[in-house]
């Protein structure tokens, strides 16, 4: 397994700059994600490294190796992208081994590699058959399997679970976490899916308009946004966002949190709110509950505010309920909303996160 190191890298095509003087370090074996909105970026630079796409600035490095200008096939990188590409008039097994066969690795070795990646993805039973005959689950594991016989330093991962629907992704990112635990090896995944970043990632670097946001450990991000972007990203459902003129007509807020002069926006999750606490002090607003998502023992409710600084149509905010408030709140009923001051986020008028002593860190 091997580090991965980017010096200011950047990307231009003719004279639009795409990737805008990255600096990023990863850890030899450590499982990395790159996440962000469609058109961020994050492709591009997964295919930098591979070496798909050129470097048009700054140096690149795998282990203590500069890769900058290396062929793909001297990288030691293997790569499973979005659609399977998988040859449809070979067997599972053909697949496979069809990458070594080109190389001359000697028939034991490319049998050997092929056994050992077929027992680790569970794919025996399936070696005879051709992708036609796979289910999309099985021929994604044919694919990760392709890119496992290569035995590369850095495993590359291209939004490879965006073709499978919402069971199988999930069966998937299982399986995924679990090979990174078996092999330890280094391994750098796309998604746009906040979902999968934060279930895979040791460490998430957030893009946006082809610039690094923010890198930390999930949890860290999620806790500790550095602006109002990753704040909303990182968060299913998102982060509630109320700006000054809302909270200020309509929040009753007291207690132990004090709002910094150049807040221009609240931030808060839905899990750091209630309905109709018996403490007044906290109350953020009142309002009307709008829609109520159930899924089972959670439910989401969806607050309009009651107050004349909020346009008709204004955005609601989401309120997550369990127990008994799960189950009995209705569509229409007038409801004060809560806030834990400990889980206050506060942003200034450029989006960036304002620390206080009252927020979460």
């Amino acid at each position: 397994m091997s580090s991965i190191s980017l010096r200011n890298v950047c990307k231009r095509f003719g004279t639009t700059e795409t990737i805008h003087t990255v600096d990023l370090d990863i850890a030899a074996g450590e499982f990395a994600v790159f996440v962000g909105p469609s058109g961020c970026g994050k492709s591009t630079l997964l295919r930098m490294i591979a070496g798909l796409e050129a470097v048009s600035g700054g140096s690149l490095h795998i282990g203590e190796r500069e890769v900058t200008k290396l062929p793909p096939s001297e990288r030691r990188v293997a790569m499973v992208f979005q659609s399977y590409a998988l040859y449809p008039h070979m067997t599972a097994r053909e697949n496979l081994s069809f990458g070594m066969r080109m190389r001359g690795v000697a028939r034991a070795d490319i049998e050997r590699r092929v056994a050992e990646a077929a027992t680790l993805l569970r794919l025996e039973p399936y070696l005879a058959r051709k992708p036609s005959a796979l289910s999309g689950g099985q021929a994604q594991r044919v694919a990760i399997g392709r890119a496992l016989v290569q035995d590369p330093d850095v495993f590359l991962f291209d939004e490879p679970l965006s073709n499978l629907d919402a069971e199988l992704r999930l069966k998937m990112r299982v399986e995924l976490a679990a090979l990174h635990q078996r092999l330890g090896k280094t391994m750098v995944y796309v998604t746009h899916d906040q979902v999968e970043a934060m279930t895979l990632a040791n460490r998430i670097v957030v893009l946006r308009d082809g610039r690094i946001e923010q890198v930390g450990a999930p949890l860290d991000l999620y806790r500790a946004p550095v602006n109002q972007f990753v704040a909303g990203f990182l968060g299913s459902p998102a982060m509630n966002f109320l700006s000054r003129e809302v909270f200020g007509a309509s929040s009753a807020l007291g207690g132990r949190v004090l709002t910094p002069m150049n807040a221009a926006v609240l931030g808060v999750r839905p899990e750091a709110l209630t309905l109709n606490s018996a403490n007044d002090a906290h109350i953020l607003l009142r309002g009307r509950i709008t829609m109520v998502e159930r899924l089972g023992a959670i439910s989401y409710a969806y607050v309009t505010a009651d107050t004349a600084a909020v346009p008709a149509g204004g955005s609601p905010i989401c309120v997550e309920l369990r127990g008994e408030q799960a189950q009995v709140a209705q569509v229409g009923d007038l409801v004060s909303v809560s806030v834990d001051p400990a889980s206050v986020h506060w942003f200034d008028a450029s989006g960036a996160r304002i620390a206080t002593e009252s927020a979460a860190e």
